[in-house]
């Protein structure tokens, strides 16, 4: 095959945020073609599509071929060379920013462990890094927000198809990340009047089953949980905007009733709604002279 070679570069000026991508390529390698040893100050993560080829890390050498990824960190003495029968094809996307460590460590792709297997079948990685290189040949303005956009859609193939799980997995037991998926859950989604089954179906799990780990991890109900968050929320407009009215202060913490609001508002915090504005008002109100 034919050797080719091509790169786009992100034609936004490269900021201080989280992330930036800065190019991503592709290329037919000749046979035996190498690079490195070197160093680079950004992550380039390689995704091979075909052939063969040998990644060199400061402690470990491995043996790649279709399927493969592997990530090179910054500052991290690296060498790649293509096999010399089967050359390897293979496509990049390069990036840094102030978070990029810790997302990759989130996916595993740590220096020690810089190299997953994906599953081959439908792979949609090479795809998104392609387009990321289209965007940036047509120099849009607006290229660099959808090349994050292509890097989160790679990051979150890379979680559903690597053969070993992240560190996240690692560290953390399957109940308690549950359980921090209800509470993610409930807190985007409490200005909503959404319910307890609604939660459950959405997770994919048992109400009876996420109702038992939940108050086995935090002390209370989902439904008690939902109902004090929506409480905690509905007293900070009380104090922040005296505008609003009652009903519409119960309608922004997705309870519909006015009536049930006020009534389990009372409840929780011993006060009604309308009482615990006016004491709030009251104590912030400047005193005579």
């Amino acid at each position: 095959m034919k050797p080719t070679y091509s790169v786009a570069s992100n034609p936004a000026q490269q900021g201080s945020g989280w992330l930036h991508v800065r190019f991503a390529g592709e290329s037919q390698t000749r046979p035996e073609h190498a690079l490195g040893p070197k160093i680079y100050d950004h992550y380039l993560l390689h995704i091979i599509e075909s052939g063969y080829g040998i990644f060199r890390t400061e402690t470990d050498m491995y043996q790649l071929g279709p399927g493969d990824c592997f990530l090179i960190h910054p500052g991290q003495i690296v060498s790649y060379e293509s096999d010399a029968s089967c050359p390897w094809q293979y496509r990049w996307v390069a990036f840094d920013g102030e978070h990029a460590g810790e997302e990759m460590n989130r996916l595993g792709l740590t220096p020690d462990k810089p190299v997953l297997h994906l599953m081959e079948a439908n792979n949609p990685i090479p795809g998104y890094v392609s387009l990321i290189q289209k965007h940036f040949q047509s120099r849009e303005e607006s290229s660099h927000i959808a090349a994050i956009g292509y890097l989160h859609l790679i990051w979150a193939e890379i979680l559903n198809r690597s053969d070993r799980p992240s560190l996240l997995s690692l560290a953390e037991p399957q109940v308690q990340r549950t359980v921090k998926q209800m509470i993610n859950y409930m807190t985007s989604q409490y200005a909503h009047p959404v319910s307890i089954e609604q939660m459950c179906a959405s997770l994919g799990y048992n109400r009876a089953y996420l109702s038992r780990i939940f108050k086995q991890e935090t002390g209370m109900t989902p439904i008690t949980y939902l109902l004090k968050l929506r409480i905690d929320q509905s007293k900070r407009l009380l104090r922040e905007r005296p505008d609003l009215s009652i009903e519409q202060v119960s309608a922004s913490v997705g309870l519909t009733d006015p009536l049930y609001f006020s009534r389990q508002f009372k409840r929780l915090v011993g006060r009604s709604p309308t009482r615990y504005r006016k004491d709030i008002m009251s104590a912030a109100a400047p005193t005579e002279p």
